[in-house]
C-alpha cells in the first residue's frame, strides 16, 4: 500500500473514531450495542469453545462432523461480513465527505485502496477481541497453542477478502440507490421496505432457515475452505491440504480483483452526477393542493400556509424523521407471536396506540425553535406570532397522527380479544392523545431546543430534539396514561403490592403502599397529565414571541 493510501486510510479511521468517541451518546449506544449483541456470543463462546475443542481433540466428534461444522460456520461468517462490509459502503464508505478535495489530491486506486483499509481497521477493531477470546478458549480444551494463533489469522483473511466484495456490492448499490433515476426517486420508500423486510426475516425466523440452507449449501464449496485453516494443528483432526491452498490462493487472487473492481466501481459512481429528481418547489403536489381547500374551511390563510410548509419540509427531507421510527423496529420481534397465535395481543394493541400518540408529537412539534434552522431570525423578526407559529405545527402533527390513531386503534382492537367497548374506549384515548400530544411536545421541545444538527447515518446530518426533551416529552405521555390504565382497569390493588414487594427489597425500608394511595397518586398524575398540553402551549408561544437570538 502507498502513501497516499495510508494517509487516505489513516485519516478516515482517525475522523471515524474522533467522531464516536466525541459524541458521548454515540458511543454510549454502541457500547449498548455491543454489550447485548457481543456479550451473550462471547459468554457462549467461553463456556462451550473449551468443551468443543476437547471433544474434537478426543476423537468424541469424529473428523467428518467437527470439519463439517468448522467450514459451515466460517462460510457463514464469510457471507455476513460481506453483507455487513456492503450495508457500511452504502452508508459510509462510499459516500465519502468533501469528494472534490479527496478525489482532487489523491489517485483513484489509493483513495479506494485506503478507504477499504479503513474498513478493514474499523471492523478488526470490533471482531478481533471476540475472536482472539473464542481461539484461547478453544485451544484450551485441544489442548495446543496452534488454534489460538490460527483462527486469529483466518479471522483477519475473512475480513481482508470480505471488505472488498462488500465495497464493490455497497458502492453499486448506492448508486442505483442515488444515481439510477427510476430507483433513486423512490429510494425512501425502498429503503424502508427492505429494512422491514430485514427485520422481519429475524423476527420470523426466516433469518434462520436461510441461513441453515447456507451452512448446507457452502461448507462444502470453496467458501469453507477457510475453515480447513482452523483446524490445522488440531489433534485428531486432519484438515485438507488442499483446501488450504485453495484458500490462500484463492484470497490472493480475489485480494487484487476485488479492488480493480472496486476502483473501476467507485469512479463510475463518484463522477456521476446524482438523479435529477423532480423538485417539488416547482408544483404544488395534489395531494397538497386538495389538504389545502380542506383547511380553508377552518383555519386563516397564513395558518393554512405554515402548516403545509412545515409538512413539506419535512416530506422533502424524511431523514430528520428517523428517529420517530426507531421504537418500530423493536415491534417487528412481536410478529412471530401474532402469526403463530392469529391474534394482536391485548398489550401490542395498546403500545402500537401508544406510540401513535408518542410519535404524533414527535413529528412536527418536538423542537418548534430548532426546526426553523437558518430561518429562524427572518421568521422571529416577520410578522408571525407565536400563536399562529406553535398551532402550525400542533395541527401539522394532529393532521397525520389522527387518521392514523383511528386506523391503527380500530384495526390493532379489532384484531386483539380485548371487548368492542374496550377498542371504543382505546379508539377515543388514542384520538385525544393524538390531538394532545402535540400541544406537550411544543412546550418541551421550547423548553429544551437543539439547533444544531447531529449525524444520522455516515456523512448524512440533521436537527434533531434535544436528548432532555425526548426524555422529558416521554415521560410526559408514559406516566399520565400508565396511571389512566390503572384506574380504568382497577389495577390499583395489584401496582400496590408491586411496589411494597420492591420497596422491602431496600434495607431498612418497611413503608408500604395501599391501593387507596395508588388510587389517589394515579388521579394526581391524570389530572397533571390533563393539564400539562394547555400549559406547555402557552408556554411555547410566550417562548416563541419573546424569544431572543443571542
Amino acid at each position: 500500500m502507498n502513501s497516499r493510501a495510508t494517509l487516505v486510510a489513516r485519516t478516515e479511521v482517525r475522523r471515524t473514531v474522533r467522531t464516536v468517541v466525541g459524541n458521548r451518546t454515540k458511543l454510549l449506544m454502541m457500547a449498548i450495542v455491543a454489550l447485548l449483541a457481543l456479550g451473550p456470543m462471547t459468554a457462549l463462546g467461553v463456556l462451550f469453545l473449551p468443551t468443543f475443542g476437547e471433544e474434537i481433540a478426543t476423537g468424541t466428534v469424529d473428523n467428518a462432523m467437527a470439519t463439517t461444522i468448522v467450514t459451515g460456520v466460517v462460510a457463514l461468517a464469510w457471507i455476513f461480513l460481506i453483507f455487513m462490509a456492503a450495508i457500511r459502503t452504502v452508508t459510509a464508505a462510499a459516500d465519502i465527505d468533501q469528494p472534490a478535495v479527496l478525489l482532487l489530491s489523491a489517485p483513484l486506486r489509493s483513495t479506494v485502496i485506503g478507504i477499504v483499509c479503513a474498513e478493514i481497521l474499523l471492523f478488526a477493531i470490533w471482531l478481533v477481541p471476540p475472536v482472539v477470546v473464542f481461539s484461547a478458549a478453544f485451544a484450551s480444551g485441544a489442548g495446543t497453542i496452534l488454534p489460538a494463533l490460527a483462527i486469529p489469522a483466518v479471522a483477519l483473511l475473512l475480513l481482508v477478502t470480505a471488505v472488498p466484495v462488500g465495497f464493490v456490492i455497497g458502492t453499486w448499490v448506492r448508486h442505483l440507490l442515488t444515481v439510477y433515476e427510476p430507483i433513486a426517486r423512490y429510494r425512501t420508500p425502498l429503503i424502508i421496505v427492505l429494512a422491514v423486510a430485514y427485520f422481519g426475516s429475524i423476527s420470523l425466523g426466516w433469518f434462520d432457515i436461510l441461513a441453515e440452507m447456507l451452512f448446507d449449501l457452502l461448507g462444502d464449496g470453496p467458501l469453507g475452505w477457510f475453515g480447513h485453516l482452523f483446524l490445522l494443528g488440531v489433534p485428531n483432526v486432519a484438515p485438507s491440504m488442499g483446501a488450504i491452498v485453495g484458500a490462500l490462493v484463492g484470497s490472493a487472487v480475489l485480494i487484487p480483483l476485488a479492488i480493480g473492481v472496486g476502483v473501476v466501481s467507485a469512479r463510475v459512481h463518484w463522477y456521476a452526477d446524482p438523479a435529477r429528481v423532480e423538485d417539488d418547489m416547482e408544483a404544488t403536489p395534489e395531494s397538497e393542493s386538495r389538504l389545502d381547500g380542506v383547511l380553508e374551511y377552518g383555519l386563516s390563510k397564513q395558518l393554512r400556509t405554515l402548516t403545509l410548509t412545515t409538512i413539506r419540509r419535512t416530506k422533502r427531507a424524511p431523514i430528520r424523521l428517523m428517529y420517530a421510527a426507531y421504537p418500530l423496529f423493536g415491534s417487528l420481534f412481536f410478529a412471530q407471536e401474532i402469526i403463530q397465535t392469529g391474534t394482536v395481543p391485548s398489550y401490542i394493541a395498546v403500545m402500537l396506540c401508544l406510540y401513535v400518540i408518542w410519535g404524533t408529537g414527535v413529528l412536527f412539534s418536538l423542537n418548534p425553535l430548532g426546526d426553523l434552522g437558518q430561518t429562524l431570525p427572518a421568521v422571529l423578526s416577520s410578522p408571525v406570532s407565536g400563536t399562529t407559529m406553535i398551532r402550525s405545527r400542533m395541527i401539522a402533527s394532529s393532521l397525520v397522527g389522527v387518521p392514523l390513531g383511528v386506523l391503527v386503534a380500530l384495526a390493532a382492537g379489532l384484531a386483539s380479544p380485548i371487548s368492542l367497548e374496550s377498542t371504543a374506549v382505546l379508539l377515543a384515548g388514542t384520538v385525544l392523545g393524538a390531538l394532545a400530544s402535540p400541544a406537550l411536545a411544543v412546550g418541551v421541545g421550547s423548553a429544551f431546543p437543539r439547533f444544531g444538527s447531529v449525524a444520522i447515518t455516515g456523512n448524512r446530518e440533521a436537527v434533531m430534539p434535544s436528548k432532555m426533551s425526548f426524555v422529558v416529552y416521554t415521560a410526559g405521555i408514559i406516566f399520565p396514561i400508565g396511571a389512566a390504565v390503572v384506574l380504568y382497569t382497577d389495577g390499583a390493588t395489584l401496582v400496590a403490592q408491586i411496589a411494597t414487594a420492591m420497596v422491602t427489597l431496600l434495607p431498612q425500608v418497611e413503608v408500604g403502599l395501599t391501593a387507596s394511595q395508588v388510587t389517589l397518586m394515579a388521579w394526581i398524575v391524570v389530572a397533571i397529565g390533563v393539564v400539562a398540553p394547555p400549559v406547555a402551549y402557552r408556554y411555547a408561544v410566550e417562548r416563541f414571541d419573546w424569544y431572543v437570538l443571542e
